[in-house]
């Protein structure tokens, strides 16, 4: 029966998400696997992070990437747009392996990212469905339909969807909400354990839902 992993917030740590692909053992072939978002900013591997996700790509048959925060907040910075927010959110970190200068216009800073990053960045979907689970970076805003949830709620939403008893349909796959070990209840699991800051970077692998960590 084919699978699927969900990969948590990497945020530039491109060796343990190395490490990680490494030991959970997914079939080229028949798995899926779901990066929940979050590959930039806070450490300044993201780039590289980037390479290899976009590497993963021409060897696994199925890989879903969706937008993390980060994501979302640096094409706005890219077109100029709450600088200040994505410069106090990790952003430097990212600028700074790309060689962009906070200094530099919006157009300058576009045109140091890679073509292929850019496209990566821009190609991002804000979710993703199967049969029994619903992949978002940062949840849903209880009591709104998934077609009226913004992009802002998608990637930004937390207290109100952490602490939501509400039965979304399926099952929430999400990350974004740090926690020491995975978020675990009927309407949700959360497996951003904080890999940049530190802790592990967690993978759920569906539907067994057994965790993997480096």
């Amino acid at each position: 029966m084919s699978k699927i992993f969900a990969i948590g917030d990497i945020h530039g740590c491109i060796d343990k998400l190395k490490a990680l692909v490494t030991i959970i053992g997914a079939d080229p072939a028949d798995d899926t696997l779901v990066f929940m978002g979050d590959y930039i900013d806070r450490a300044e591997g993201g780039p590289d992070v980037v390479d290899y996700v976009l590497a993963l790509r021409n060897k696994y048959h199925k890989v879903v990437c969706l937008c993390g925060n980060h994501e979302y907040m640096l094409l706005r910075y890219l077109e100029g747009v709450d600088e200040d927010m994505y410069l106090g959110n990790g952003g430097l970190a990212t600028l700074k392996a790309y060689g962009i200068s906070p200094a530099e216009s919006p157009r300058k800073r576009k045109s140091k990212i890679p073509p292929e990053h850019l496209k990566f960045f821009e190609s991002l979907l804000l979710y993703y469905e199967t049969q029994d689970y619903l992949f978002v970076h940062a949840g849903l805003k209880p009591g709104v339909p998934l077609e009226a949830q913004t992009a802002h709620d998608l990637v930004w939403v937390r207290q109100e969807f952490i602490e939501s008893d509400d039965d979304f349909g399926k099952r929430v796959i999400f990350g974004h909400t740090r926690s020491g070990e995975p978020i675990i209840s009927l309407n949700k699991i959360g497996i951003d354990t904080g890999a940049v800051y530190g802790g592990r970077l967690t993978c759920l692998e569906l539907p067994t839902e057994r965790f993997h960590q480096v």
